[in-house]
Order: structure tokens, then C-alpha cells, then sequence
């Protein structure tokens, strides 16, 4: 089922710096985003698990992005059986992606845990910044696991050289037919840091329990998470909320769009279609929404694509 591009938006992601000035954090809970994208593409769970930590890292550092108009595009191939995964996300908190193999599984591992970096394999993250700038600002980098979390945290101290530390979580429905709590969470170390709040922070992370499991005990509320998580620092080194944004799936796929896409393959392939097939139906890799055209409507595309 297509849900509409505008559902959802609500308030689902906090930014905070702490008292000290030592780190900043990007909180979200990505619950109903993953939702989404699992039902659009008709994910099983470790695809969909994969789909949706991609999307929920995209759309944090999407909200980095400091112009309205900057966009950003992650790129994760591998040679696993969910091949790819794509995901796009802008400054405003809009997100949409797939993956190329969304019936991608394999058996859990020894942990009982998802296999996410058996069916990501080994291959790169590419990160791709569109700043209104001549050229985009493109960065590469080997896959670390597969499980992206740590991929990510990888691509954020060697692409940016931003230390930190990324949490990415999807869990399921007992029947694995839908996502019961979803989100992440980005920690960046900032300049002039103090040593002992790092300490206590890293000690906080290394032992902080399952990302999935602390969104259920905070309600999928996420000041809540954000005090389940943090509350155990001291006073000082607490993050203190500075904005709430919204993180969102959204599709801006048009019947505009995909005109352009069919005067763009050329004359000729557009003459083959139209005479082979007296029709066209294109589907978006995004959101799946179906675009059909007709002979006449071809024709038409055609004469546009001779006068250009």
C-alpha cells in the first residue's frame, strides 16, 4: 500500500549538545519510516532491517546539512545478496530509498541476531552531497561489516574526520510482517572536548543496551530515550536539547519526471517502444507508484524529444 508522501511528519528527532560542550548527539526513532519502506518494497525482515537503518542514517545527516536545498545520497554495494541499497535524504528531513534485492535473507546468526552483513558482503559506502556547489562532494569508503551502523561510524572519522559513534536498530513484529521499534542515534565528538566527559561517554555507549530495546522502554517517545540512555552521566555531561526536527519517508516521483525520463533514452529507443510496445508503464524505484502512457501520449514525448 502507497502511504502518502506528507504522513507522518511529526516531531521524532532531537539534537542536543552536552552541558560541557564535549559531544553532540542526533536521536530519532524511525519506527513508522522503516515501516514504510518495508511495505512499499515488500521487504523480508533482514532486508527490510538493512533498508531501514540506511534510511535512518541518511535522514539524520540529512538535518546537517545547512542550506534547505543541499541533498545527500548514500550509496551502500556489496557483494551480498541484497546487492544494493540507495537512500536520498535532504536538509528538511525527507527520506526515501530501496534496496535491489528487498527479498535478500539468510539464516539468523549464532546470536540469534539478523544477518544484515551476510546480506550486505563486503563492498563499499558512498556518501554523495549535492551543496549547490560545480561538483558534488562525493565520499568512499570500504565496508567495515556490512552491518552499517559501523560502516557509517567508519565513513564519519575517515571521510569527515568527525570521531563518534553510530547506533543504528530495527526490530520486528514476532511475525517479522512488521517493524515494532526503529531508530538510530549519532554521537560526534566536538573540538575542545574534555577528556573525563569522553571517558564516561564512551563507557556509556560501550555497555548501552540494544538501541530497538531502549526505544520500546521509552515509549517510542524521544526525550524519554534521550534520558534512558544519557541519564546515568553526570549533571554535567548530560545533553541538553537544542532543536526537534522530523525525519519522514517522502517520494517526489512525478508524472513531470518520468516524461523527461522517456525523452531522455532518445529518439530512437522511443521510437522502438512505440512501435513494439504502443505504450509504456514505468514504474518509480522509490515509492513503486505505477506511470502508464499511452501510444498517443509516446507520440507526443517523441515530437518534444526532435525538437530538442
Amino acid at each position: 500500500m502507497y502511504l502518502s508522501p506528507c504522513a507522518l511528519r511529526f516531531m521524532n528527532t532531537l539534537i542536543a549538545v552536552d552541558n560541557s560542550g564535549s559531544y553532540r548527539v542526533y536521536l530519532t526513532i524511525t519506527t513508522d519510516l522503516c515501516e514504510q519502506a518495508m511495505q512499499i518494497h515488500g521487504c523480508l525482515p533482514t532486508a527490510a532491517a538493512a533498508l531501514g537503518r540506511t534510511l535512518t542514517c541518511a535522514g539524520m545527516m540529512g538535518l546537517m546539512l545547512k542550506s534547505a536545498g543541499d541533498k545527500l545520497t548514500v550509496q551502500i554495494k556489496g557483494d551480498g545478496p541484497a546487492e544494493q541499497i540507495l537512500a536520498t535524504a535532504d536538509a528538511l528531513g525527507r527520506v526515501k530509498g530501496y534496496i535491489a534485492n528487498p527479498q535478500a535473507q539468510l539464516p539468523l546468526r549464532a546470536d540469534s541476531h539478523l544477518d544484515v552483513g551476510g546480506i550486505v558482503g563486503n563492498g563499499s559506502l558512498t556518501v554523495i552531497k549535492d551543496l549547490g556547489l560545480k561538483e558534488p562532494y562525493v565520499g568512499t569508503i570500504p565496508l567495515v561489516s556490512g552491518e552499517i551502523a559501523r560502516d557509517f561510524t567508519q565513513y564519519f572519522a575517515v571521510s569527515e574526520q568527525q570521531p563518534g559513534s553510530v547506533a543504528l536498530g530495527v526490530r520486528f513484529t514476532p511475525d517479522g510482517s512488521h517493524v515494532a521499534y526503529a531508530g538510530g542515534l549519532i554521537v560526534q565528538v566536538l573540538p575542545d572536548a574534555k577528556e573525563e566527559c569522553l571517558d564516561a561517554l564512551e563507557e556509556l555507549l560501550y555497555t548501552m543496551d540494544d538501541l530497538t530495546l531502549l526505544i520500546g522502554d521509552a515509549g517510542a517517545e524521544p526525550y524519554k530515550l534521550m534520558d534512558i540512555i544519557f541519564g546515568k552521566l553526570p549533571e554535567d555531561f548530560r545533553p541538553r536539547v537544542l532543536e526537534e526536527r522530523s525525519i519522514s519517508w517522502m517520494c517526489d516521483c512525478s508524472r513531470e519526471r518520468m516524461e523527461k525520463a522517456l525523452i531522455s533514452i532518445g529518439r530512437k529507443d522511443l521510437s522502438q517502444i512505440i512501435e513494439e510496445d504502443r505504450g509504456a508503464e514505468l514504474t518509480c524505484q522509490f515509492c513503486r507508484r505505477k506511470y502508464t502512457f499511452t501510444e498517443e501520449e509516446l507520440i507526443r514525448l517523441l515530437q518534444e524529444a526532435s525538437h530538442e
